[in-house]
């Protein structure tokens, strides 16, 4: 037999706002605790991009080339691949509440050092250490955040606790580029500690450690991924949502060669990316709460036809305005649906099959990167990535479709 999942019914509703009763530490609404969590999405998101944003100015101060700067850009990536599922395992034993402080303090710590970073290497090596993090954060603070509320209502804390990595999109990584600008790049990573800072301060103070909560073990957290639907469900992650990396990791030049814009416009331009994964991971929260199978599957066949319609949007700035919105809002409302149908099947070790959800997505990042500049290469010219990208949403549909038939046949059995 599998483990639950979100579509099948759900105890009676409570109508308690605060945590629940069982949770031991301060009695505020369930509400406050979760956005004390999403803080460190804040935080992470905009220590993630941001380095994009202010790698020239870190390359001509360490003395590098921005090719050659753009490792450091890599090194987090590879930090977040590997922290991922190591933390997630080194700190099974450890109350999760625990845990979530124990990593934002490291977010404190590695952002700190990267801001008084001597030369490059030291740098790259702190940037690895700043990724490292990145997805048990994410993993443990969405477990802590689903054991607040009541089951009907884990789908809408689940996005809660994500909404401040697309906030920064909007805010968190704009601000921190400007800074950049006026004050040099080391000020965009001061600003990411404090925001870390205030993260550790909020958790503490503001989230209970539900009661019994004494941490999992390895062995439970290694059942998880002897579990075929988890690897099936990161599957769809990995593969169904590479289309955006393929387009994403060229926006510039995709908007400067056919939108004709300039430069400096396209930040712009990806605020709307920023908004449309905001509410698109609002709206995902309540979507999951009703049919997180059929959101998922609507949100990759959408997903195809967006990135074939900016195929032809990309021609005209306000078109692809509007297209860069609806790739945020498409991509991100599939993501409370997947991030607990993980918790669903992954009982005995959450903790690790939510962290390994951000390790899927840094997959999906470098296959879509992959293909877009293999199209580009080749010479098919700036409206491939989006065209070949289209494709991988459809992966993605069929590994589902596998999921849910293996689903459905181990219920009958």
């Amino acid at each position: 037999m599998t483990p639950p999942t979100s579509t099948e019914a759900a105890p009676a509703p409570r109508t308690e706002t605060t945590a629940p009763r069982t949770a031991r530490g301060p009695r505020v609404p369930a509400g406050v605790s979760l956005a004390a969590l999403s803080l460190g999405g804040l935080a992470i998101g905009t220590t993630e991009f941001a380095s994009m944003g202010v790698l020239p100015g870190f390359a001509s101060d360490l003395g590098v080339s921005v090719p050659t700067a753009g490792t450091a850009i890599s090194a987090y990536a590879l930090g977040v691949v590997v922290g991922a599922p190591l933390i997630a395992l080194i700190g099974a034993r450890w109350p999760r509440k625990r845990l979530v402080v124990a990593l934002a303090v490291f977010l404190v710590v590695a952002n700190a050092l990267s801001a008084l970073a001597p030369s490059f290497l030291p740098f790259v090596g702190l940037r690895f250490l700043a990724g490292v993090p990145h997805g048990a954060y994410f993993g443990t603070a969405a477990v802590l955040g689903a054991a607040l509320v009541p089951p009907e209502k884990r789908a809408r804390a689940l996005a809660t606790v994500m909404l401040g990595l697309t906030i920064a999109n909007i805010i968190g990584v704009p601000a921190a580029t400007w800074l950049g600008e006026a004050f040099g790049w080391r000020s965009a990573y001061v600003a990411v500690t404090m925001i870390a800072l205030i993260t550790v301060l909020a958790v503490v103070t503001l989230v209970p450690s539900p009661a019994g909560d004494r941490g999992g073990s390895i062995s439970g957290e290694l059942t998880a991924l002897r579990r075929p639907q988890v690897w099936l469900t990161l599957g769809v992650i990995a593969a169904g949502f590479g289309g955006l990396f393929a387009v994403y990791s060229y926006i510039n030049p995709i908007l400067t060669t056919q939108a004709q814009v300039s430069a400096t416009t396209v930040p712009l331009m990806l605020g709307a990316l920023g908004i449309g994964m905001t509410v698109g991971n609002i709206a995902g929260g309540r979507f999951a709460e009703k049919a997180p199978r059929l959101t998922i599957a609507i949100a990759l066949v959408v997903y195809s036809a967006v990135l074939v319609g900016f195929v032809f949007a990309a021609h005209d700035a306000v078109a692809a305005t509007v297209g860069l919105f609806a790739l945020g809002f498409v991509g991100m409302s599939a993501g409370p649906a997947l991030m607990g149908r993980l918790i669903d099947f992954a009982a005995e070790g959450p903790s690790l099959a939510a962290a390994s959800f951000h390790s899927a997505f840094n997959v999906a990042n470098a296959v879509g990167a992959a293909i877009g500049g293999l199209v580009l290469a080749a010479g098919l010219g700036y409206d491939a990535p989006a065209a070949v990208g289209a494709v991988l949403p459809l992966v993605g549909l069929v590994v589902l479709a596998v999921s849910v038939g293996l689903e459905r046949r181990q219920r009958v059995g």
